[in-house]
């Protein structure tokens, strides 16, 4: 894996550090776990006084989020290497009812090396998944919500059907309100997680829900990566809905290249800086 921006003299050998097993063709071989997780690490002013949206999705080169409905064709060994640091460092994963039927969502697991990390920063073992639905039709059977190692929440509104809700709580699944209609607001999710403790959120799909935090404006951070492949068909990009009025600029933070794949990062600009 090579850092390709911000362009240091280390750029085309390793990552910080010194040079690792593997490098002698200039690629800087495998980065251990704790160098990812420094390089993807969350604000360090992210906790209880202030939250962050990330964003994490794929896309092909002629923009296709996703193929025959599922994200994994488009990724690769590297990406979900990053996948798994970005999960470890989470707090909460946000995902879409409809991406966790069409991925077969299973509960996020412990990792014993970032246990140290985690508990330092006063996390559980695992990020608990949120998932947001108006409808609530899913499978409470389902290990998701059945046998998570941190319980597994369902965001929706206040008008969420009553016998759905039920079927939630009796299932042990907590039900958080986060807006007066049927359906979560997206602009009140990040806060409706937050008094719960949980304010490092790791955004993981699908287009539809990207769409509706972007049409708000709350997203802080996206990590993309952009897979060498060619989709064609008619899949979706990484975000839909409807347009907003201004598109909204994010900074380039990083970019990390391996086997042709490029990890980018972006972040909400930092005004007077």
């Amino acid at each position: 894996m090579r850092r390709l921006f911000p362009v240091t003299d280390q750029t085309a050998a390793a990552p910080p550090g010194g040079p690792r097993r593997g490098s002698d063709q200039g690629d800087g071989g495998e980065w251990p776990l704790p160098e990812l997780a420094e390089a993807y690490a969350y604000p360090q002013e992210t906790g209880p006084a202030a939250s962050w949206l990330r964003a994490n999705m794929v896309s092909t080169l002629d923009g296709a989020g996703q193929h025959d409905g599922h994200s994994a064709p488009l990724s690769g060994t590297a990406d979900m290497r990053i996948f798994g640091v970005l999960r470890a460092l989470a707090d909460v994963i946000v995902v879409g009812a409809q991406t966790v039927r069409q991925e077969e969502y299973r509960p996020a697991r412990a990792r014993e090396a970032f246990a140290g990390r985690r508990a330092a920063a006063g996390q559980g073992p695992a990020p608990a998944i949120a998932v947001v639905s108006a409808s609530l039709d899913l499978d409470f059977s389902l290990p998701l919500f059945s046998r998570p190692l941190v319980p597994t929440l369902v965001v929706t509104g206040a008008r969420a059907p009553e016998d759905r809700v039920s079927a939630a709580r009796a299932a042990g699944v907590e039900v958080v309100a986060a807006g007066e209609g049927a359906g979560a607001d997206p602009a009140r999710v990040v806060g409706a997680l937050a008094q719960r403790g949980l304010t490092r959120l790791l955004l993981e799909g699908g287009p539809r829900l990207l769409g509706e935090f972007v049409a708000v404006d709350a997203v802080d951070e996206l990590c993309l990566t952009v897979s060498p492949m060619l989709a064609a068909g008619q899949a979706q990009r990484i975000a839909g809905g409807p347009a907003v009025a201004v598109p909204s600029r994010l900074e380039l933070v990083s970019v990390l290249e391996e086997d042709g794949f490029l990890f980018t990062r972006y972040r909400r600009p930092r005004h007077g800086t």
